[in-house]
């Protein structure tokens, strides 16, 4: 079925919709060079009409534009179906929290205030078209899922060739949306075919739409795969209006029984997913007609009847087999129940993981029943709501595992109905998809976002405070040296005096602590780069942690690959980001235990790991330890800093920082970074 989805930006048209030329330009210009394709308009009207011509993955749209404003397009394109769901990044000069509201509100998918950097635009424009793919890659996902379903509920019922015609080619007619659909069977009886047409105006049967003599030509060569015909003296159906047609052999056994064909009035109407739909219905029939043509043999040959029953019988069970193992191969966890709550259906991903549970374990039973660890009134009044609407139904959720981890998940709820064409839905089919990547990419954006915005406010905050915090603190020290001359022994209050004194000084010290905390996270890391022994670097931020003189019961041990491979950095940044995590290590080992330092190849890159056996981190401040002033230790014993530094000095050498913790097991937090040989370059 469908393949992760990644982005290709040769294959994305952008469309810039600006009256700035200027800027216009310079946008296409950081576009062009990523290998984006690019259109641009510098008002509604034109924009309008190059989306009627031009086919565009992903539109940045100004606010201000002549005539027709920004959002006003962006309300109209929302409300058109063929630009329903492209994303949108809304450009707006203008930057206040209601501009933004109003963006949002019109439909836009980001928001991106002028003046940008170029690589913010890029990387903002790689997310959306990111999320566009996956979220069509899974409705795709459930669309063939579903028309799978259907198709081969109906044809086990299908015994007569005209049977299978019919029901193939009016399930993929709707299933591909096409234009026309016709589905040419081979009958064993009459050594003729059975013809079924679905085209504009309903259902017709025979050959007086087919080129029946180029078809048979066609099939007489025993084509082994689909062809895609765009030149109208090759087509099969005649139709004088459609301009692409897509022919898939009915094969089975090395034996051609006819063929499944499928047209479109325009060529850019049909896609891959569309392909893999006729592709896959042409499997299913070509499996009926078999099965069809068994039948009607065994029919006229009543002597051999109980041999050909028996056969028809080991096609219908590998038919059965078939269609589990298209199920069973899919890329999701997926099952099925009936109205009765009772499981019909639990394909092999549903089996895997720390929560799967064994098809025999769970077929026939009641979901209730199976699913404990979720709650029965949530996921009853979803099923609910399935059953009562017939429509589908999106959920995303979390699980956390027992090691700490979170997992995303996106469940889809769909609906299926009756083999006999009626309304009613007799099952319910829940496809779950890990979608954590997508998720734990959103975050870091946003996380990255959030400590440039502090890291801004910090650099101009930490000067002003530091001016007068200098003066504070020199003024009780002058008022301390004079307390010790003995300048107010005549007072009463030169003890109070004295302990306030004292107290100012303690307290200045402490925030210029802070101030200092909040300087170095602000401040731009120019280091010099070079390529770096990591196992000396950690061997040596050992040594250091052990001098400190902290953490007298708790033991150090260093683990590395003999052939680490280097990677480019800065030693000291490098080295003061180790050090951070394992006092913080330390720290979360008050009773004692072991820190340990570890590193070693993981493919292309280097893995630091830096491991405690202390208390570990609650789930509930997993996703903050990394934000700025976060921090889970008493007042005054950390500015909440320190983690935020380490956060921006990784990301600053190309890597990545995560942390897995269980409670009362320990941590670990890992540092990710690229390997380069000694001459710096990457390695691959």
């Amino acid at each position: 079925m469908s393949a992760p989805y990644t982005v290709s930006k040769e294959n994305h048209t952008l469309l810039i919709v600006d009256a700035d030329e200027e800027a216009r330009a310079r946008l296409q210009h950081s576009f062009e060079q990523e290998g984006y394709l690019v259109v641009g308009a510098s008002e509604a009207p034109t924009a309008l009409r190059l989306l009627h011509i031009e086919s565009c993955d992903l539109i940045v749209l100004d606010t201000q534009l002549p005539e027709i404003d920004g959002l006003a397009l962006c309300r109209l394109l929302r409300a058109q179906a063929l630009t329903k769901r492209l994303p949108i990044i809304i450009t707006s000069a203008v930057a206040n929290e209601e501009r933004k509201v109003e963006a949002f509100a019109a439909g836009a998918d980001d928001f991106v205030a002028k003046p940008f950097a170029p690589q913010e635009m890029l990387s903002r424009v790689s997310i959306q078209l990111e999320a566009a793919g996956r979220e069509e890659q899974l409705v795709g996902s459930n669309i063939e899922l579903g028309f799978l379903a259907d198709l081969g509920r109906g044809l086990l019922h299908a015994l007569e060739p005209l049977q299978v015609a019919r029901r193939v080619a009016g399930a993929t007619f709707e299933g591909t949306e096409a234009s026309l659909c016709a589905a040419i069977v081979k009958s064993a009886a009459s050594s003729g075919e059975h013809v079924c047409v679905f085209d504009r105006e309903g259902v017709a049967e025979g050959e007086n739409l087919l080129h029946g003599n180029r078809l048979r030509e066609w099939l007489s060569a025993a084509p082994s795969n689909a062809a895609r015909m765009e030149d109208r003296e090759h087509f099969f159906l005649q139709d004088e209006a459609h301009k692409l047609e897509y022919a898939a052999p009915l094969r089975f056994g090395g034996v051609t029984l006819g063929a499944l064909v499928v047209a479109f009035d325009r060529a850019e109407d049909f896609s891959e997913a569309q392909a893999r739909l006729v592709d896959a219905a042409a499997q299913l029939a070509a499996l009926s007609a078999h099965i069809s043509t068994l039948y009607e043999t065994a029919r006229l040959s009543s002597q051999n009847l109980a041999k050909e029953v028996e056969l028809r019988t080991a096609e219908v069970e590998a038919q059965r087999r078939f269609t589990e193992a298209i199920i069973d191969s899919l890329p999701l966890s997926l099952y099925a129940i009936d109205r009765d709550y009772q499981i019909v259906a639990w394909n092999r991903n549903r089996e895997l993981g720390g929560l799967g549970v064994p098809r025999g374990a769970a077929l026939g039973r009641n979901i209730f029943d199976v699913l404990t660890k979720q709650p029965r009134e949530t996921l009853e009044a979803e099923f609910a709501r399935v059953f009562q609407t017939g429509k589908l139904e999106r959920i995303e959720q979390g699980t956390h595992a027992p090691d700490g981890t979170t997992k995303h998940w996106m469940i889809s709820k769909i609906p299926m109905h009756a083999g006999d064409g009626g309304e009613d839905v007799t099952h319910v089919i829940t496809v779950g998809e890990d979608v954590t990547e997508r998720v734990e990419t959103s975050n870091h954006m946003a996380r990255a976002e959030k400590l440039a915005a502090v890291g801004r406010l910090a650099a101009g905050v930490v000067h002003e405070i530091n001016n007068p915090l200098a003066t504070i603190s020199a003024c009780a020290e002058s008022l301390q040296s004079r307390v010790e001359e003995g300048t107010f022994d005549n007072s009463s209050d030169v003890d109070n005096l004295r302990e306030y004194l004292a107290l100012i000084h303690s307290e200045a010290f402490r925030c210029k602590s802070i101030t200092n905390g909040l300087l170095d996270f602000s401040r731009v890391r120019a280091g010099q780069f070079a390529p770096v022994d990591l196992s000396s670097l950690l061997e040596s931020a050992a040594r250091l942690v052990k001098h400190q003189g902290r953490g007298e019961r708790v033991k150090i041990e260093v683990e590395t690959d003999e052939d680490l491979p280097l990677v480019s950095g800065d030693v000291s940044q490098l080295q003061q980001a180790v050090i951070a995590l394992a006092t913080n290590a330390i720290d979360a080992m008050s009773e004692g235990g072991t820190l340990t330092f570890r590193a070693h190849n993981e493919n292309s890159d280097v893995l630091i790991e830096i491991s405690d056996t202390g208390a570990g981190i609650a789930p509930e401040h997993l996703t903050r330890i990394f934000d700025p002033f976060f921090t889970t230790k008493e007042v005054g014993q950390g500015t909440g800093l320190g983690l935020a530094v380490c956060y921006g000095i990784v990301t600053e050498h190309g890597g990545t920082l995560g942390v897995e913790s269980a409670m009362g097991r320990g941590s670990t937090f890992m540092i990710r970074l690229p390997a380069v040989t000694k001459d710096g370059e990457r390695r691959i």
